[in-house]
């Protein structure tokens, strides 16, 4: 169904008059397809960051959950908000030390210090590293920054780490948050937060949830014009109006006696129309077809 990531082939360009890679890496803000789903979780992304809240943004592989954290860090920067934005790294985390690092507490504390405070040395007891921890916080939001945790892979958040997150949100000064929290990750987080697991009602009961879903069949056409017309082509001179069906198609899972599942995430999308591309200029078509579509 889903097919590996290939590159355009170079006299696509030529053939069908493109400008640049149309379902590459995104170069700005303005390549971002925005339907009324995508803003809302975008806006709530941005609320978390500028005002407060302990926030987890889940969605499929492919579905655009690094892309809208580049925007909400661009948006910051573009916009001029006073927001520290820390992120650990998560290079090689798992969920347990059997698979390889977990991400712990200290890790993030560290991460924190280092944002705002990198000249200075992490304190050796963790009573001290604490006090220090909060102490740079006030320092931080006294000078008029707001501070924003995100965390990508969060699915693999080992459970004692996912506890410690709520602590961290309990660090404050007077009614005022000293941090807000936004996890980033695959649906199985939402099952880590599931309220009926008890190891972490505490942090369930005050996290809020957003969902990245598919993009709709009647919305594949606004999405291909809008891609295209970012690499500097016009849709109807690209792809030809059945070719929209057949990508819904194409890009939904059926199984017997189940409820048919929809793939259409924007990296599935655009690693199809590569291939559809791609076979169509190595065909002579002048434009996608549905057949080239299913021939992909």
């Amino acid at each position: 169904m889903l097919m590996n990531r290939q590159p355009l082939a170079p006299k696509v360009r030529a053939a069908f008059h493109l400008q640049a890679d149309p379902f590459g890496e995104l170069r700005g803000p303005e390549d971002l397809y925005i339907n009324a789903e995508l803003r809302y979780v975008r806006e709530a992304m941005f609320q978390a960051a500028v005002h407060d809240d302990f926030l987890a943004v889940t969605g499929e592989s492919g579905s655009g959950k690094t892309t809208i954290r580049r925007d909400l860090i661009d948006r910051l920067d573009r916009e001029g908000r006073m927001v520290k934005v820390i992120q650990p790294y998560v290079l090689g985390m798992e969920e347990n030390d059997r698979k390889g690092k977990t991400l712990r507490v200290g890790h993030i504390v560290e991460s924190i210090l280092e944002t705002l405070a990198p000249t200075e040395r992490p304190r050796q007891s963790v009573q001290a590293r604490y006090t220090q921890l909060h102490r740079a916080l006030i320092s931080s939001h006294e000078a008029g920054w707001r501070h924003c945790l995100i965390i990508e892979e969060a699915h693999c958040l080992p459970i004692p780490t996912l506890k410690h997150l709520k602590r961290l949100r309990e660090l404050e000064k007077g009614y005022t948050k000293l941090l807000s929290i936004i996890l980033i990750g695959q649906p199985e987080l939402e099952a880590r937060l599931s309220p009926r697991n008890a190891e972490v009602r505490e942090v369930a009961q005050r996290i809020s949830m957003v969902r990245l879903n598919p993009i709709q069949p009647g919305e594949i056409e606004a999405y291909l014009s809008h891609r295209l017309g970012r690499a500097g082509a016009k849709f109807a001179e690209v792809v030809e109006p059945g070719a929209v069906d057949a990508v819904a198609d194409r890009l939904t899972a059926t199984r017997p006696r189940t409820t048919p599942e929809s793939l259409l995430y924007p990296l599935a999308i655009g690693n199809l129309m590569t291939g559809a591309l791609n076979l169509a200029a190595a065909m002579g078509e002048t434009r996608i077809t549905a057949d080239v579509i299913r021939e992909v």
